[in-house]
């Protein structure tokens, strides 16, 4: 088996591999805080709840968006496993190549996903990461990552209202019956999910205009599944890109 390890700035996913096969996926939450032997805890009781022995483990592979955690979660799994943590930065193979100013700077989540979906789905490709940010990645036909646009995500812009005004609650994440809503609650709401469906209509149509290519699109995500039903252009929703971009990038590297 092959542990997958996605290190995001709210959630760390766990993901385990028996070849293609996706075993089981868990989330646990980012804390900066937390010591080697707090994470071995955390990976640990992940691995028991699905029932897997760290024996069974022979490979571990991880993706990064927080530095600070990486050297934690590296030793954690060393600890607990005796296993050395393939890390996805520079020199490590992925398959594809990064056409950016400066490529070192490209997350490793990016970078993960646009490797599932070239090698998984068609090509070429328009990758929408809902996750903390709002992350929209294009990989054209050749294999090569070109860009990526980010926004302020869900959550992130919904915090804002109510944290940056007097008045305007926290609200759940839910669509109200109406665009055109008629009390504060269902007013933010609007905005919220009916806004970020819109934005993404949009910048997908602005995308594919600048991109000269006809891009097949993909959604991944932790509020993937809050937005996609009000979204009009067709996408394909997987929950996983990330975690299987991980696995094909540790076949590639060993």
């Amino acid at each position: 088996m092959v542990l997958a390890i996605d290190i995001g700035n709210s959630n760390v996913t766990l993901g385990g591999f028996n070849g293609d096969e996706l075993v089981f996926v868990a989330n646990i939450s980012t804390d900066t805080s937390a010591t080697k032997d707090e994470y071995s805890i955390k990976i640990l009781n992940v691995l028991n709840l699905y029932g897997i022995d760290t024996k069974a483990i022979k490979g571990a592979v991880m993706s990064s968006v927080v530095p600070q955690l990486n050297m934690t979660v590296k030793s954690a799994v060393k600890f607990l496993i005796g296993i050395d943590t393939l890390t996805v930065g520079p020199g490590v193979k992925t398959g594809i190549s990064i056409q950016c100013d400066t490529p070192s700077s490209v997350g490793a989540d990016l970078i993960c996903a646009s490797v599932a979906a070239y090698f998984i789905y068609e090509k070429p490709a328009l990758i929408i990461d809902l996750g903390t940010a709002t992350k929209m990645t294009v990989v054209n036909g050749k294999g090569a990552f070109i860009g990526t646009s980010i926004l302020p995500g869900v959550a992130m812009g919904l915090n804002a209202l109510s944290n940056e005004t007097a008045q305007l609650p926290k609200v759940s994440l839910e669509a109200p019956a109406s665009v055109i809503a008629k009390n504060t609650v269902d007013c933010i709401k609007s905005g919220i999910i009916y806004g970020n469906a819109s934005m993404i209509d949009g910048m997908i149509e602005r995308i594919k205009n600048e991109s000269g290519e006809e891009l097949s699109v993909y959604i991944t995500g932790g509020y993937a599944p809050v937005v996609l039903p009000y979204c009009k252009k067709k996408m394909t929703h997987d929950e996983n890109l990330v975690l299987k971009g991980l696995n094909i990038i540790y076949k590639k590297n060993s």
